[in-house]
């Protein structure tokens, strides 16, 4: 296994969208910086979910692993659910978080503020992409076309995911 370099998180990204939409500004290392969708303001030991702007593909042959931004764990932000996205997961990523700040102050997350690293790993065996309810979550119908028109002309997707089975979740996406 692996960490994608930059080189070739690029060319993943321009030949099947790994992340859209896309900002090379916001390549960070041998990863990218997702962005924050809309604001979000957390009280002392309040829990909300932040959704990430762009959306994320992890084809089947990777994971991806998130790490936030450090100066939200500075200010006391702190984060409640796993930091692994699944292989074959297409949809804007949703992280819980609660805030714990030691002088019990809000704190605020703009829209298309810098929030969370996401790195690419190659996994190795059988492909077994996530075919769960949150798939496709957050994302337009536009959105939802554009990622089943890229698996249904791709040979090699094609074969791995059920594309029957995706439509009927994409129907059913968290909106």
């Amino acid at each position: 296994m692996a960490v994608l370099g930059k080189s070739e998180l690029i060319r993943l990204i321009d030949k099947y969208k790994c992340i859209h939409p896309f900002n090379a500004n916001l390549l960070d290392g041998d990863g990218y910086i997702l962005t924050v969708k809309d604001d979000v303001t957390l009280n002392y030991l309040e829990h909300k979910n932040v959704i990430s702007y762009e959306v994320v593909f992890t084809l089947p042959n990777y994971v991806a692993h998130l790490t936030a931004k450090s100066r939200y764990g500075r200010l006391g932000l702190s984060f409640l659910n796993a930091a692994k996205v699944h292989s074959g997961f297409i949809g804007r990523i949703v992280l819980e978080v609660v805030n714990l700040n030691n002088e019990r102050k809000p704190i605020t997350i703009r829209r298309g503020d810098p929030f969370m690293h996401i790195e690419f790993i190659e996994r190795i065996g059988e492909p077994y992409p996530y075919d769960g309810e949150y798939q496709f979550q957050y994302m337009s119908d536009d959105e939802v076309k554009m990622y089943m028109h890229i698996i249904s002309n791709d040979h090699n997707l094609r074969s791995i995911f059920n594309i029957n089975k995706l439509e009927l979740i994409a129907s059913n996406r968290v909106l």
